[in-house]
């Protein structure tokens, strides 16, 4: 009983270093955002956010890049991570692999590398290529974003009878695609709006290669030149985006819970 209650009192003592820890630079944050130049407090730098043309461009840029990189990762990596389950899981291990690569190789160092390209192919297709930050970045990202998405995508399709799914459907009528539409999808939910998720917070917070190919239109970058002059509304940018991210993983961890009770 004694050791219960010891464990009990360290276990709070943990969880409140660990809450002091978190929350004590957010507090410190958040007092900072809501300073005002001429001394008090107040909400100008988010109001400054909301009415600053050039920082809502920026982020509707990001969530543009963010929305379709989402896309095609889950169209490339659900099929896939299907299909290997399915049809070859012998090459399960070498597909894992493969898919590290993208974290192995710095960020920086594919920047530099598109950074060449994009400064020594002057070709038709390139120059349409870079043309538009949506889309120079939105590949690259879905490389980034390929080894985060298929790991939780894999988890997901591990935790389910996948083959008895697909097997059940194939047996009622229906094709593939359809199974895997209407089967096999409400079944990882979850994991791929996990997905979904990691992929959005990637893009809202990469800048090495946005900064780089010198696309300053886009969230990330603009924090970093906001910052540059404007510490207060760069805080409060930053407050705002942490906030939007524990929205959209409370939705994901909402969706799940559905899932799981239904």
């Amino acid at each position: 009983m004694g050791a219960q209650v010891r464990g009990r009192r360290w276990r709070v003592v943990v969880l409140g270093l660990a809450a002091v820890y978190f929350v004590v630079p957010l507090l410190s944050s958040l007092e900072f955002s809501l300073r005002k130049p001429g001394g008090g407090y107040g909400v100008a730098n988010y109001l400054a956010i909301a009415t600053d043309p050039v920082l809502l461009e920026a982020l509707t840029v990001s969530l543009e890049i963010a929305v379709i990189t989402a896309v095609l990762v889950l169209v490339l990596v659900v099929p896939t991570a299907v299909w290997v389950r399915l049809r070859l899981p012998s090459v399960a291990g070498l597909l894992e692999t493969a898919t590290i690569l993208p974290i192995v190789v710095p960020p920086v160092v594919m920047a530099a590398g598109i950074a060449f390209v994009q400064a020594n192919l002057n070709t038709p297709l390139f120059n349409a290529l870079f043309s538009s930050p949506i889309s120079a970045l939105t590949p690259f990202y879905v490389v980034l974003a390929v080894p985060f998405a298929y790991r939780a995508v894999d988890n997901g399709l591990a935790a389910v009878p996948l083959r008895t799914l697909v097997e059940a459907a194939r047996n009622l009528g229906a094709g593939l695609p359809t199974a895997l539409l209407r089967v096999v999808l409400p079944a990882i939910r979850s994991a791929v709006l996990g997905s979904a998720f990691l992929t959005l917070a990637l893009v809202l917070g990469e800048v090495v290669i946005a900064r780089i190919l010198l696309y300053t239109n886009t969230f990330p970058v603009a924090v970093v030149v906001v910052g540059q002059s404007q510490a207060g509304v760069s805080v409060a940018l930053t407050l705002a985006s942490l906030v939007l991210t524990w929205l959209l993983l409370l939705l994901v961890s909402f969706a799940g819970g559905r899932r799981r009770v239904s």
